[in-house]
């Protein structure tokens, strides 16, 4: 390819954690003598920049250790982010800085568009010889598209549902237990001085992860997208669980996308450049069947987007920090078409995640007691530090 930068793009939610990887990046970069150009909103930087000018300042960015000496103090993302899908993208969203003639040329479908041409001119224009990817399954899925086009792409994976394919880890997982932990034990004062059933609605689109942890670490039942649950059985055991507590109250933490048997899974909104619409808060709607079958009082509570909020922990940190040089090691290398994670508990290299792999899952078997909707705590010699499988 032409160019020698390095660019590097952040896509999808937030987590904490992004800005160390940007920084880290950005450090080891110019001991290699290579520049970083970062791309600002994602996948949208490479489809929406004004082709009149050099650099887009709405969307280009130069890198340096002076202006990403401090960023990773904070949370989120200082190149912002996006869902844009450069590959399936509606006629309303395309970009205004482009003619119309000029777009026509990516119409594959009735009103959608695919701009990988677009993208892979843009790339070119500024110089990037490889692009670093940080992302979840949507975002990666599109790094995945560019890597088949010949493009090189490195990939590091970021979601707080810990479930990107190949890798046992993601960026983001870490802090978003150890904030519903804090979180979750704070409001046991409030459930336990009105004696109240609490339930606690967490992150978990397609997978338990989150929920499972946060379980773990809090000794409550917790429930997964990857088993429907009985309502019924989740009411006895909860109200067992507020009669043997001495301040009478009770926990339970649930995915958002979890559901119980009889109950179809309610979306609502339209959906996002990846096919996701929004789902109905699964807390509320458990904490008022609770109480329409047992009679107690219950009390729902929405901790999603404070667990993606402030900085990250020191797992994160770490993590993002020995991610991004692991990246850099294969920019080095001239390798593309990876993706940096862990594996067997050890930092490793995959293939980028296909499109079509969907998203990991709890092992029910290994990590779930699905008669307690419990974590298990039980055969952990020999198993990760994180207690998961791919």
């Amino acid at each position: 390819m032409k160019g020698s930068k390095i660019g590097i793009l952040t896509g999808g939610g937030d987590v904490p954690g992004l800005n160390s990887v940007i920084k880290s990046v950005v450090y080891r970069a110019t001991e290699l003598g290579r520049d970083v150009v970062g791309i600002r909103r994602g996948w949208e930087g490479l489809t929406h920049m004004d082709p009149s000018v050099d650099i887009d300042p709405k969307y280009v960015w130069k890198l340096s250790r002076e202006n990403t000496r401090a960023i990773d103090r904070t949370g989120g993302t200082v190149l912002h982010t996006s869902r844009t899908n450069p590959s399936k993208m509606l006629q309303a969203k395309l970009p205004q800085t482009y003619s119309r003639e000029t777009l026509s040329r990516y119409r594959f479908n009735e009103g959608i568009y695919d701009l990988t041409p677009l993208v892979l001119d843009n790339l070119e224009k500024l110089g990037i010889s490889t692009l670093i990817a940080i992302g979840g399954d949507d975002t990666l899925s599109y790094a995945a598209r560019l890597d088949r086009e010949g493009f090189p792409v490195v990939a590091i994976p970021k979601t707080m549902d810990n479930d990107v394919q190949n890798t046992e880890y993601c960026i983001g997982f870490s802090t978003a237990i150890t904030r519903a932990k804090e979180l979750i034990n704070r409001q046991r004062t409030t459930c336990g001085s009105h004696e109240r059933i609490g339930v606690f609605r967490i992150f978990g689109r397609d997978a338990g992860f989150t929920a499972l942890y946060t379980g773990y670490v809090t000794s409550t039942r917790c429930l997964i997208p990857e088993l429907t649950f009985d309502v019924d059985r989740v009411c006895t055991l909860l109200t067992e669980d507020k009669r043997n507590n001495p301040s009478n109250y009770s926990l339970v933490v649930v995915s958002e996308g979890a559901t119980w048997e009889g109950r179809e899974l309610q979306e609502y909104g339209e959906a996002d450049a990846y096919g996701h619409r929004k789902k109905v808060d699964i807390g509320e709607a458990l904490a008022a069947e609770i109480k329409r079958r047992t009679g107690e009082d219950t009390m729902s509570s929405d901790l999603t987007y404070d667990l993606r909020s402030g900085d990250p922990d020191s797992v994160d940190h770490l993590t993002a920090i020995t991610f991004a040089n692991i990246a850099l090691d294969l920019v080095a290398d001239n390798v593309s078409g990876r993706m940096v994670g862990i594996q067997d508990g050890n930092y490793a290299c995959s293939e980028i995640p296909k499109p079509t792999a969907g998203a990991r899952q709890v092992d029910l078997d290994a990590l779930y007691n699905v008669d307690r909707y419990r974590p298990r705590y039980d055969n952990k010699v020999g198993k990760p530090l994180l207690l998961t499988t791919l």
